[in-house]
């Protein structure tokens, strides 16, 4: 039997411009120039304002609290007024300059050639023939970002055996793998830290005497030396303390990543969104913008929208009129990025003013008190602070950086995350290296200064900032 009912039901659907804007909202600056490049492609309609000067970016100055509702951004455009305009952003009388004033000299950087090529050519100056040359050429291939080799030798001998039609053997690939580890860096290739350790002391110009006794530490009592159980190597060894210490010193002092810092600086070049800068007591925020592209709507498509332009069939003015209205909607997806971006951006440095004076204490923040006064979701924030970076006096940060849970202290007051961590950092550094404090110890220190803190969030908080237990603190 067939019923009619009624049901009310409240839901939320994002509209494919709304969704649009969304993802061009979560890119980063590079990625941003890489999207308009690609709707470029796509879309007919789109093109470069080749007339218009390229825009600067965007500036807002912060300045004191009790002034900010000077600096509040007009929201009086609407999408129409960016059509007429033929521009992709907010257009105000200071909006656009000449390039020619801004544009700041750059060096080039210096290109460096790759480890695995300067590797090699280490490896054939010395005595080698091709099917060693090919066997390093696999297993340099195969080494980490930390220099490290993690997959077996078998299976690379299979891989070129099978690849090439040879028979090396697994012997083979270890001689040539041994040759590799004393190599410039040393232990470069290693299997694990033994390994690369006990490399770097062959390689090395140590006295025969503290080199033997180094190299017996890491292969015969290397969970000794892990563990620090200074009295059972003293006691195997038969070694002094000033003996051990000079070995515990030696090996302290060898490289456990001789793969890292071996990237190129145009490898870890990070393009800061944002530029916040001091100027007589008020911030400078900068957006980054200088090298998104202005676009508009081509003419001459336009003209086929137009009442009385040229006669063109149905479905070739259905096929403009929808790549019309995606450039349309794409263009103020772009500005609207850039409002939003710039308000999220003005919050945050209105409420860590004090960092950004300082350099050193932020304030307890979340996403919700940052959507409250710009009157966004929750997630829109997340996405804005999603893969982007702020350059201001005191480095290059991560949005996220700005954003820390709090703790409440003795008077009520909260307390930032990071400067609990900054806190126990300073307390772990200050003890006795034969006695450290372990974690009850800290949070009883840290209560004592007004900090309630439970001695699992100072273990949380201790393992986050990279420093190991008590036990393995101690030093001889």
């Amino acid at each position: 039997m067939i019923n009619l009912s009624q049901q009310l039901k409240l839901g939320l659907r994002l509209t494919p411009q709304q969704v649009q804007y969304l993802k061009l909202l979560q890119l980063p600056t590079l990625s941003l120039e890489q999207r308009i490049k690609l709707e470029l492609e796509l879309n007919p309609m789109l093109e470069l304002n080749e007339e218009q000067e390229t825009p600067v970016e965007q500036e807002e100055t912060i300045e004191e609290p009790a002034e900010k509702e000077e600096n509040q951004i007009e929201d009086s455009y609407s999408i129409e007024d960016y059509i007429n305009d033929d521009v992709s952003g907010y257009k105000s009388p200071e909006a656009y300059k000449s390039s020619d004033e801004d544009d700041s000299y750059e060096p080039p950087m210096p290109t460096a050639i790759p480890l695995l090529e300067r590797l090699l050519g280490q490896l054939k100056m010395s005595p080698i023939d091709d099917d060693e040359i090919l066997l390093a050429e696999e297993i340099l291939g195969n080494i980490d970002e930390d220099g490290y080799l993690h997959r077996d030798l078998n299976l690379i001998v299979q891989d070129l055996n099978l690849s090439y039609g040879l028979n090396l053997s697994a012997e083979k690939a270890g001689q040539v793998l041994q040759k590799i580890l004393l190599l410039d860096p040393p232990g470069i290739g290693a299997r694990n830290l033994q390994e690369c350790l006990i490399a770097q002391l062959h390689a090395g110009k140590y006295p025969n005497s503290l080199k033997e006794l180094c190299i017996k530490v890491l292969t015969v009592y290397f969970e000794d030396f892990k563990l620090k159980r200074y009295d059972n190597l003293e006691q195997n060894l038969s070694i002094s303390r000033e003996t051990l210490k000079k070995i515990i010193d030696t090996i302290q002092h060898l490289n456990p990543k001789p793969g890292e810092g071996e990237f190129t600086a145009q490898e870890n070049y990070i393009t800061p969104d944002f530029i916040v800068e001091k100027d007589n007591g008020d911030f400078i925020i900068t957006l980054n913008d200088r090298n998104i592209p202005p676009l508009r709507i081509n003419n001459a498509y336009k003209q086929l929208m137009a009442p009385r332009g040229k006669k063109v069939s149905a479905e070739t003015k259905d096929f403009v009129k929808k790549k019309f209205e995606a450039a349309k909607w794409f263009i103020a997806s772009i500005h609207q990025r850039r409002e939003t971006l710039m308000k999220v951006m003005r919050i945050i440095v209105e409420k860590q003013r004090q960092w950004f004076e300082e350099g050193e204490t932020l304030k307890p923040m979340i996403y919700k008190d940052i959507s409250e006064v710009v009157g966004v979701d929750i997630s829109t924030i997340s996405r804005v602070v999603n893969s982007k970076y702020a350059q201001t006096e005191y480095g290059v940060y991560p949005l996220r950086f700005f954003f820390t849970s709090g703790l409440e202290s003795e008077n009520g007051e909260d307390i930032s995350n990071q400067v609990v961590k900054q806190r126990v950092k300073d307390i772990i550094s200050a003890e006795n290296p034969d006695s450290p404090l372990n974690d009850d110890k800290i949070a009883e220190i840290l209560k004592q200064e007004g900090i309630r803190i439970a001695r699992r969030t100072v273990a949380k908080y201790r393992e986050q900032i990279g420093l190991p237990i008590a036990r393995m603190r101690r030093k001889v």
